[in-house]
Parts: C-alpha cells; structure tokens; sequence
C-alpha cells in the first residue's frame, strides 16, 4: 500500500521553499493499531510526509524530469509532540541545495506555530532508464502520474498565489 501523506500543497517558492498540510482522520487504517486507545501519527510517517513534500519541490524545479525521488539519508530527526485525529501538520520545506541527482532540505512539521517534528533530508532523484533503457515507458508513465498527483494536491494554484509564473506541465 501506497500512502499519500500530504493533502493539499498551500505554496511553493522554486527552487526554495514548499509548504503542505496533511489533516489527521480517525479514519486512516494504521490508526487502528498505533496505538488503539490513544491514537498518534507514527513518527515514520510524519518523516515520509516532509519526504514527499520536499520531492515536489525537487518535481517542480527539475520540470518533473525525475521519475524516481526518495530518500537517501534523514539525519538530525527530533519529534517533540503528535498528530492526532482531527489534527492538522503543517509541513515545510527549504531547500539547501537541489542538485541533478541528489538535494538536501531542512523540513519542520509544525502544529499551529508549536514545532512537532524537524529534520535534515537528504533525497536522491532519478530515471529508472538510465540504469535499464528498457523502463524509458515506466519514467514517461510515472512522471505523467506525479503531474496529475500534484494538479490534485493543488500545486498550480500554489505556485500561482506565490507569484511563480512558469507554467508546470
């Protein structure tokens, strides 16, 4: 299973800065066993939502050239509260450099202006082809899947409030 961990992409500075939101439902299924009566985000999944946040950051500076964006290194993770149901973490990302195949960001999860999570992420970005020509139509389909994901999260109207011009497509 596939989880999405942000729901909305509120603004985008290419090449430096993202911001999201991931609301918190009773209703997701790991809820149920982490933990029964006192329901929390896992730790791991509030890191895997500053990942995904910062690879839209990396999506959108490279023009969605990579098919591939994960995460290579998390270095300095301190977690200083939870997320529970009915919850909103508000995500950030800061880019300290996006190079062509590896960038590193500094990302905070905050609720309201209190601070719950941050962390030094380091993601490695890539095309499956360029280890195997054969998964050229695997890149195009991928990348055509992201461009849809992030019309969904609404990042062209995030880039527009911020002022971004160039157009994503």
């Amino acid at each position: 299973m596939k989880f999405i961990l942000i729901d909305r992409i509120t603004s985008i500075e290419p090449p430096s800065r993202i911001t999201a939101t991931k609301c918190l439902s009773l209703a997701e299924e790991y809820l149920a066993d982490h933990f029964p009566t006192f329901p929390v985000m896992p730790g791991v999944l509030m890191l895997e939502a500053m990942v995904q946040t910062a690879g839209w950051l990396v999506r959108v500076t490279q023009d969605f050239s990579r098919s591939m964006i994960v995460l290579e290194e998390a270095k300095n993770i301190t977690y200083k509260s939870f997320v529970t149901p009915g919850g909103t973490m508000e995500v950030i990302a800061e880019a300290v450099e996006i190079g062509e195949a590896s960038s590193d960001f500094k990302v905070s999860g905050r609720r309201g202006s209190d601070e719950i999570v941050k962390a030094r992420l380091k993601l490695r970005h890539y095309n499956l082809a360029d280890r195997d020509p054969q998964w050229a139509d695997t890149d195009d389909r991928l990348i055509s899947d992201a461009r849809k994901r992030f019309d969904l999260l609404g990042g062209p109207a995030a880039m527009k409030s911020a002022g971004v011009l160039a157009q994503v497509r």
